[in-house]
């Protein structure tokens, strides 16, 4: 099968990788434009490895673009995390048209932000879909869907790269076989459970010690690494990573620093208590032991998270 690879990261290395591993005809692959002074996407570094036809183009609209993807004469497209808008008739060239992957159970949890979210809002379960992208956000038909369900110690980081990231390569190979046995899957989405949330970012990411524990625990983790669950404390901005959850509740107010050892920070929250093993002040991008932090001074037992009362 002619495949056209469109991607980036780690994610979309791999996919690469993969069907380069199972013998598919990869007739060119688009990585994004190199930042100016960083380092190349893993994707591009990997198509030169390969040798494969390689472009980067900052966007997919123009006629020209348009002709050269058209020219290139794929069976299928195969987007494997792709940030920018792909216009419906470069989704619509190749001859299979063209899967995405998305990492939620579809259509709940539409967007950039999919894994985040799942944990914030406390679900269950989550999983990944193939779909066949069109015109709207994550809104086109389902190839295939795998569910699993989400640990009460997962963050979005050990989440995709332990579980959504792997199975999302396997329901890859999976979805490409169900393509080349003819009659795929192409199940609509129900749009009575479809949900879209904004990318998460720092005005989702506050810390509000008056909201129940699990509350607090899951933004915590659902925020962990990007962009880092924050709180107020000296007049700076703390972010807390690698967190965990008691159910005991701590005998102080919610947000106060009940104990610091060589392993982590204890934080009283709203029938309960939050352990820490990481932290950092912005603007450093050094996540550390919390012992470290009040080894330099900058933390305390007793002293209390958040805005002033």
């Amino acid at each position: 099968m002619r495949i056209v690879l469109i991607g980036q990261a780690a994610f979309a290395e791999k996919a690469l990788e993969t069907l380069h591993a199972r013998g598919e005809t990869i007739v060119h692959v688009y990585a994004p434009p190199d930042e100016p002074g960083g380092r190349p996407d893993p994707l591009k570094r990997k198509a030169l490895e390969l040798n494969l036809p390689l472009s980067q183009p900052a966007s997919f609209r123009g006629e020209a673009e348009f002709a050269r993807f058209k020219a290139l004469d794929a069976d299928l497209a195969v987007m494997a995390f792709v940030t920018i808008i792909v216009p419906e008739r470069v989704l619509y060239a190749p001859r299979f048209r063209t899967i995405c992957f998305h990492p939620s159970l579809l259509p709940r949890h539409r967007g950039a932000s999919a894994i985040n979210w799942a944990i914030i809002q406390g679900d269950a379960e989550t999983g990944v879909t193939w779909f066949w992208p069109d015109r709207g956000i994550d809104t086109g038909p389902i190839l295939i869907q795998r569910r699993v369900p989400i640990g009460p110690a997962d963050s979005t980081g050990s989440l995709y790269f332990n579980t959504l990231f792997p199975l999302g390569i396997e329901t890859m190979t999976e979805a490409i076989d169900l393509i080349r046995a003819g009659n795929p899957p192409a199940v609509a989405q129900d749009e009575r459970l479809a949900t879209y949330e904004a990318p998460c970012r720092d005005e989702h990411a506050e810390i509000d010690f008056r909201k129940p524990a699990r509350e607090v625990h899951n933004l915590v983790r659902g925020c962990d690494p990007q962009p880092g669950a924050f709180t107020a404390l000296g007049g700076r901005r703390l972010r807390l990573y690698d967190a965990a959850a008691l159910g005991a509740p701590a005998d102080a107010p919610p947000g106060s620093i009940v104990a610091i050892d060589e392993q982590a920070m204890t934080i009283a929250l709203n029938g309960g208590s939050l352990v820490v093993r990481r932290a950092r002040f912005d603007p450093s991008p050094k996540k550390v032991s919390p012992a470290e932090l009040a080894a330099a001074g900058e933390l305390r037992v007793g002293a209390r998270c958040g805005p002033p009362a």
